[in-house]
């Protein structure tokens, strides 16, 4: 079997009421991760593409997350109403979703203006 083109991360870290930063998922079932595989299987891409739960991807303030690799393309506040748009757009298509994704600003700093 070919290697995989691309690996899906959904952050569906659960965090302790009253913790400091958001969680990505209230309940660590993660609607968001069932509903993306569902889709890509659908889609037919179950071969190519991988859709992972991952924990903590530190964006907190932009939860739930979601990267794409190797596209290092990050989607933030994205809702499982939003997975189809992902799938078809970006797995499928080739193009990224531009209303979902995170400002390269914000990525891995401190300094990001959401950041508490």
């Amino acid at each position: 079997m070919p290697p995989f083109e691309r690996h899906v991360f959904v952050c569906h870290n659960v965090r302790p009421e009253g913790a400091p930063r958001p969680s990505c998922s209230k309940d660590g079932k993660s609607e968001l991760h069932t509903r993306l595989s569902q889709l890509a299987k659908d889609a037919g891409l179950a071969a190519r593409v991988r859709i992972n739960k991952s924990l903590c991807l530190d964006q907190c303030e932009h939860g739930p997350n979601v990267v794409v690799y190797p596209d290092a393309v990050w989607y933030g506040h994205v809702q499982p109403e939003d997975a189809e748009e992902i799938v078809q757009e970006h797995l499928v298509a080739g193009r990224p979703v531009e209303r979902l994704r995170l400002a390269d600003k914000c990525i891995n700093t401190k300094s990001c203006p959401h950041r508490s």
